[in-house]
């Protein structure tokens, strides 16, 4: 990244430099995802072969922590996330210094605040850490964000890998006592609204999610990615989960998907009750 005197950064407390220059942020939170935003990043620009400054929309952008990122690389950035969130004057005082456009969703369902943006809009969409919050039939923002992206843009979706060796798919004791499966109850109801994953998914997961939304998203680039940031345990424990994921990639806790949208077919899917 690039600090004020254009010298590149990749430092995390560098990079919480801008945020604190602005009255703060979740500071935690920063630090712990910083290393993915770095991997994530260098793993997408080791495609990309668009415009110098391309136009990236940021689903999800909530503090603003990647958007920045993408910013000081020269992306014209526009952010979008629930009103809560970009009402608080560190994030918009954030936006304003970095060029970051901030549009307010009321109703994710229906992806309102692209609503007011023209066809074909940007080069590159973001969907981090987000499609295992959703909890809603996303069709109709998936017709959004296909609107809003040219053809020949690129899309980016990480998330958790439920088949990851230290995930809730293995943890039998609690399915077999009773307890299901899932979102556990305590966490249910201790952790706000988005905080949840209410669904994760298996890298196939996803192939066949997007081939079912529609055709045009060509698969670029597909992988099961190791634990981004080092425990700060360096036990046994810890070291066999490392080699057993490095030597077994189905077992890694991170999935990536780097798609490029091919404007032909549009997205044709009716949700509909099933009787």
């Amino acid at each position: 990244m690039e600090n004020h005197e254009g010298q590149i950064r990749s430092d995390v407390d560098g990079y919480l430099d801008f945020f604190l220059a602005c009255g703060g942020t979740d500071v935690p939170y920063l630090r712990l995802h910083f290393p993915r935003y770095l991997a994530t990043r260098a793993r997408f620009l080791s495609h990309w072969q668009g415009p110098t400054r391309g136009a990236l929309l940021d689903v999800g952008a909530h503090w603003l922590h990647q958007s920045v990122l993408y910013a000081q690389q020269g992306f014209d950035v526009t952010a979008v996330d629930v009103p809560t969130t970009f009402e608080d004057d560190r994030v918009r005082k954030l936006a304003d210094r970095h060029h970051v456009r901030l549009l307010s969703q009321t109703n994710p369902e229906t992806a309102d605040a692209l609503c007011s943006l023209p066809d074909a809009t940007f080069d590159v969409v973001l969907l981090t850490e987000i499609i295992e919050h959703i909890t809603f039939n996303p069709v109709n923002m998936w017709r959004e964000i296909y609107r809003v992206m040219k053809s020949g843009a690129h899309l980016i979706v990480t998330t958790p890998n439920y088949y990851a060796l230290r995930g809730r798919v293995w943890h039998w004791l609690r399915f077999l006592s009773g307890l299901g499966s899932g979102v556990d109850v305590e966490h249910l109801l201790l952790e706000p609204s988005f905080a949840h994953h209410w669904k994760e998914y298996s890298l196939e997961e996803l192939r066949g999610y997007f081939r079912i939304l529609s055709l045009d998203f060509r698969i670029v680039d597909a992988a099961h990615v190791e634990k981004y940031s080092t425990s700060a345990r360096h036990g046994f424990a810890e070291a066999l989960a490392r080699q057993m994921e490095r030597a077994i990639p189905f077992l890694r806790p991170n999935l990536y998907m780097h798609f490029r949208l091919e404007k032909e077919r549009g997205i044709r899917l009716e949700p509909r009750w099933q009787l």
